[in-house]
């Protein structure tokens, strides 16, 4: 067998998070918010970290809660594709 045959797909890593940008053209800024434990203490703090992310049909807005699925590069930073919104924003 070549390599092509023995390759298999890989399940992709899929997060969700809060839009909190979306004035850049096809890219949108998703926040995704964990629970870490402090190493000494012990109490969970929240730590944030900002993807950008591709989003070709612009289609999610600011507040909405989305699903970002791990991609190959896009460009210096887009590493990230919008799959759906979760959740709407509150008007």
């Amino acid at each position: 067998m070549n390599d092509q045959q023995i390759k298999q797909h890989t399940q992709r890593r899929r997060l969700q998070g809060v839009v909190v940008s979306s004035k850049m053209a096809k890219t949108i800024v998703v926040r995704i918010d964990r629970q870490v434990p402090h190493p000494k203490y012990g109490k969970y703090r929240t730590v944030s970290t900002r993807l950008k992310v591709h989003d070709a049909k612009s289609l999610a807005k600011v507040g909405d809660m989305v699903e970002i699925e791990e991609t190959r590069p896009l460009s210096k930073e887009k590493r990230w594709r919008f799959m759906a919104v979760i959740k709407p924003a509150q008007s």
